[in-house]
């Protein structure tokens, strides 16, 4: 069972800010951001890839009601997922990184030389 599963049985404990029957938020345990919540759907999905249409459907206004909830949706806010090895998904559940409360860089991609790519 993966970590984020865990999480949804409520074997580790999590820091909860919005949660309904399909899907819970919580606030990331190394943030990158002042807000730095984790959006995960409750069923196991590997990863984007793998994700239904109409999870997704739900999921995003689920995660628009984050952004409310923790005051981001005027100001802005950045929403991610990374999807396999190369997309540096550590966690193998889907998950949707929401980050502001803070003008974002950018700048983690500058190393990124588009030469190298195929």
């Amino acid at each position: 069972m993966c970590i984020f599963c865990k999480i949804i049985n409520n074997e580790i404990p999590s820091n909860i800010v919005l949660e309904n029957e399909d899907f819970l938020a919580f606030h990331d345990i190394n943030p990158k951001a002042p807000i730095h919540i984790l959006a995960i759907p409750k069923i196991h999905v590997e990863s984007f890839n793998e994700v239904s249409p109409e999870t997704m459907k739900k999921m995003t206004t689920f995660m628009q009601n984050v952004a409310k909830e923790v005051g981001v949706k005027k100001s802005g806010y950045r929403v991610v997922t990374n999807v396999g090895e190369n997309g540096a998904q550590e966690v193998k559940h889907l998950h949707f990184h929401i980050l502001g409360g803070a003008k974002l860089a950018w700048s983690h991609l500058s190393d990124a030389d588009p030469r190298n790519m195929i």
